[in-house]
C-alpha cells in the first residue's frame, strides 16, 4: 500500500500515437504540483410539470467532457524528452554522440499536430489504496522555465485534454536516478546568432512559450468529446532578464530595439568525452520590451528587462537537451 498522501502519488507518461487514444505509461516523473482534473458540462430538463417544485436527477444530461490543468516539475537531466517534444513539436529521435552514451535530442519549433499524450495520475486515499486517472488526449497549451540566484531550473507546462479513463490499471512506477539542473549550472549569451557571447550581471531568467489551439472542436457524432486541438495563432514566446547593472549591454539593445540572439544553457555532469548533460535555450532573434534601469534606492541598481522571441528569417527557437536517454 502506498503513503495515504500526496507523499504516494504517482504521475506516470507515455506518447499516443492517435490523439486520445490510451497508452500505458513509458516513464514516470517526479513533480512538484499538478492540477489536471475532468470538466464536464451538464444540461437539467427545465420542463413544467404541475406542482413539481424540484428539477428532476433523472433529466440531467452530461452534454460533454475535456481535461485541464498543468503540471510543475524540476528539469532534470533524464525523462524530459517527451514534454519537450509535446510543447515544441517536432518529432525527434535521441542522436548518439560518437560512441558515448550521450544522446542529443534537438527540439526545433514546429506545429504540434499529433503530438499528445496519456497522462496516467495515481491519487492515494487515505487508506493508502491508490485510484487511478488516465488523462487522454492531453496536449501542451503552453511550457514556461525559469531559474533564479540559489534555485533549481524549473518547469511548468499547461495541458489541454479530451478525456478521463478511470478503468485502466495503474502502473507501477519506477524512477531512474536523476538530477536537476540549477544556478549553479546556469549561463546566459546574446550577440549574433552562432557567435553570442557571456552576459554578466543576469540574476534570473524565464522564458515562456505559448502553443494557441482551437481546443473547442466539439462536433456532432463525437459523443461529447472534441476532436485534436490544431493550431490557430502564432507561437507566442516572452521571457524575463533580471540582473543587476554591470553593463550597458541589454540596456542598449532596449534603446535601440535592435534584435539579438538569445542562448540560455545549463551544464551538468559529465557523460562522456566532452559531453555533459545540457539543457539549451536557443531565441534567434529577441526584442527588449520594457526594463530601463532607475534608481529607487541605496541599493544596486537591478533593471529587469522582459523580451519578445521573433523569427530571425532563417533560424527555428530550439531546446537542445543532452542525457543518457536513448528513447525518448
Amino acid at each position: 500500500m502506498a503513503i495515504g498522501s500526496g507523499l504516494g502519488a504517482q504521475l506516470g507518461i507515455s506518447a499516443e500515437s492517435a490523439y486520445g487514444t490510451f497508452v500505458a505509461p513509458t516513464q514516470f516523473i517526479e513533480f512538484t504540483k499538478e492540477s489536471l482534473v475532468l470538466k464536464k458540462t451538464t444540461a437539467q430538463s427545465a420542463g413544467i410539470a404541475a406542482g413539481r417544485l424540484l428539477a428532476l436527477s433523472s433529466r440531467r444530461v452530461l452534454t460533454r467532457r475535456e481535461v485541464s490543468g498543468s503540471i510543475e516539475l524540476e528539469v532534470t537531466n533524464k525523462a524530459m524528452g517527451l514534454f519537450l517534444q509535446a510543447l515544441m513539436g517536432t518529432s525527434v529521435t535521441p542522436v548518439q554522440q560518437a560512441t558515448s552514451t550521450a544522446y542529443l535530442q534537438a527540439h526545433v519549433l514546429a506545429d504540434t499536430a499529433g503530438k499528445s499524450l496519456t497522462i496516467q495520475k495515481g491519487v492515494p486515499l487515505t487508506t493508502g489504496a491508490v485510484t487511478d486517472k488516465s488523462f487522454l488526449g492531453c496536449k501542451v497549451t503552453s511550457g514556461e522555465f525559469s531559474c533564479e540566484v540559489g534555485g533549481m531550473l524549473t518547469g511548468s507546462f499547461e495541458f489541454d485534454g479530451k478525456d478521463c479513463d478511470e478503468t485502466q490499471t495503474l502502473a507501477t512506477a519506477s524512477y531512474p536516478s536523476m538530477s536537476p539542473f540549477h544556478f549553479g549550472q546556469m549561463s546566459i549569451k546574446a550577440g549574433s546568432f552562432g557567435t553570442e557571447t557571456a552576459l554578466d550581471g543576469v540574476r534570473k531568467v524565464s522564458v515562456k512559450i505559448e502553443r494557441p489551439q482551437a481546443v473547442e472542436r466539439f462536433y456532432a457524432g463525437q459523443a461529447g468529446l472534441k476532436k485534436e486541438p490544431i493550431s490557430n495563432d502564432q507561437v507566442k514566446i516572452t521571457g524575463t532578464l533580471e540582473s543587476d547593472y554591470v553593463a550597458t549591454t541589454l540596456d542598449d539593445l532596449h534603446t535601440s530595439d535592435a534584435a539579438t540572439s538569445l542562448v540560455w544553457e545549463f551544464t551538468g555532469a559529465n557523460i562522456a568525452s566532452t559531453y555533459y548533460d545540457t539543457f539549451r535555450v536557443t531565441l534567434p532573434a529577441i526584442r527588449l520590451d520594457e526594463g530601463p534601469p532607475v534608481v529607487d534606492g541605496f541599493d544596486v541598481v537591478k533593471p529587469s528587462y522582459n523580451f519578445t522571441a521573433l523569427y530571425d528569417g532563417t533560424n527555428q527557437p530550439k531546446i537542445e537537451y543532452i542525457s543518457t536517454d536513448a528513447t525518448l
